[in-house]
């Protein structure tokens, strides 16, 4: 029950929402793509809790914040394709900027640990 990973659930949600009401012929497209980073950095979270060693776990979550980094620029993409607002397009790249952190924390945190 990580903190990072409940935010990274949560930006899962809110992506599916938003995704909802991109242009249908973007459901194999960006939306799909975008939808698949999201899902992918709880995902990476939780299996890299599983295994055996800090170094692996650390291997995952540095997994997870590339997936937001992605997410990040799909973000920037759909507004510059006019899909979503500047303002809202802020508040997503916000909320991953301060996913990221966390990630970035556990990970130093993981390392210090390791030493």
């Amino acid at each position: 029950d990580l903190d990072v990973w409940n935010k990274g659930v949560s930006l899962v949600r809110d992506i599916y929402k938003l995704t909802k009401n991109y242009p249908k012929d973007e459901v194999y497209g960006l939306a799909n793509q975008m939808r698949r980073a999201a899902v992918s950095i709880p995902s990476n979270i939780a299996e890299g809790a599983s295994r055996n060693s800090d170094k692996e776990f650390i291997q995952f979550l540095y997994i997870a914040l590339g997936s937001a980094s992605e997410l990040e620029t799909q973000i920037i993409i759909s507004r510059n394709l006019s899909y979503i607002e500047d303002s809202e397009s802020q508040t997503y790249l916000d909320y991953i900027e301060s996913l990221k952190k966390m990630l970035n924390g556990l990970i130093t945190h993981l390392k210090r640990k390791s030493l």
